[in-house]
C-alpha cells in the first residue's frame, strides 16, 4: 500500500510502478488519520518519507532557501510527530518502520527520533547512520558503502516494535 496526501503525487506513484513493472494499492490519504483507510490488520513494515525541509536537497533545488521559513522546521517537525504517533500502531510486534527525511537538521531527524524513543517504550533503534550529509565526489565525503559520487542531504531510522507485547503463540 501507498499513501499520499496529494492525489497528483499518487498519480506519479501510479507510473512509477508501471513504468517498473510492480503493483500497489495506491491511495490518496492523510497517512496520520488511519481510521479513513486502514483496514486493522497490522504491517510488517511502513516507510514514512515524512514531510519535511528538504534542507538535503539544495544543491540540486537552491531555490529550497527561499521557499522554506525558519518558522517551518518546527511546524514540520510537528508533522512528522504526529505521522510517526499515528503510523507506530499500525505496526506489528516486530515490525519495522523506516523514518526518513531529505533534511540535514537535527529537529527533523536525530532529534525526532530521540522524541518519539523517549515516548514508545516499544520502539527499538536499529543501526544505521542517521543523517548523511551532502556530499560529492569533488570533496571527498562519500559514503563507505557508497560509490563515490554525489549525494544529497538524508536522515533515515530504522525503528523496530518490540516482540515482547506479541501473543503467545500456541505452537511455542
Amino acid at each position: 500500500m501507498a499513501l499520499d496526501v496529494d492525489p497528483a503525487r499518487c498519480e506519479r506513484i501510479h507510473q512509477n510502478l508501471q513504468r517498473l513493472g510492480l503493483q500497489a494499492q495506491v491511495r490518496a490519504a492523510d497517512a496520520a488519520e488511519p481510521s479513513a483507510w486502514w483496514d486493522g490488520r497490522p504491517f510488517d513494515a511502513i516507510l514514512l518519507d515524512a514531510p519535511c525541509t528538504a534542507s538535503g536537497i539544495v544543491r540540486r533545488h537552491p531555490d529550497v532557501r527561499w521557499l522554506r521559513r525558519e518558522s517551518d522546521v518546527a511546524q514540520l517537525a510537528e508533522q512528522q510527530k504526529r505521522l510517526l504517533t499515528a503510523l507506530w500502531p499500525l505496526l506489528r510486534p516486530g515490525g519495522r518502520l523506516v523514518y526518513c527525511t531529505c533534511s540535514v537538521f537535527r529537529a527533523e531527524g536525530d532529534a525526532q527520533v530521540a522524541a518519539f524513543l523517549a515516548h514508545n517504550s516499544t520502539a527499538l533503534l536499529r543501526p544505521g547512520p542517521g543523517h548523511l550529509m551532502p556530499s560529492n565526489a569533488a570533496t571527498g565525503g562519500g559514503l563507505p558503502d557508497n560509490r563515490s559520487s554525489d549525494h544529497d542531504g538524508f536522515f533515515y531510522a530504522v525503528l523496530q516494535k518490540s516482540a515482547l507485547d506479541a501473543p503467545a503463540r500456541p505452537d511455542a
